[in-house]
């Protein structure tokens, strides 16, 4: 069965979750429970004044600030993923 995520494996992404957490790094596996980023920004927005969008096109223009080298983020807790390539600046 082809994944629905393939074309995404190897890419920065950037997870949302419905947790205070948002993900940014490479996709490098998913499996059914979760899914695993490498060479991750594990970013607490409780822990930032900076609106999340922001945050994400600072990312897109400046680079990640990886703080995890591996990070497995469970299916359920995931909201959406899209592309980091795919934000759009404001």
């Amino acid at each position: 069965m082809a994944s629905e995520l393939a074309e995404y494996i190897g890419k920065q992404v950037v997870i949302d979750s419905n947790s205070h957490y948002l993900y940014i790094g490479i996709l490098s596996e998913e499996g059914e429970e979760f899914i695993t980023l490498k060479d991750v920004d594990v970013h607490d927005r409780r822990e930032s004044s900076t609106a999340k969008d922001l945050y994400i096109i600072e990312a897109l223009k400046y680079g990640t600030k990886i703080n995890r080298h591996t990070v497995k983020v469970v299916r359920r807790e995931i909201v959406s993923i899209s592309l980091l390539s795919d934000v759009v600046e404001y």
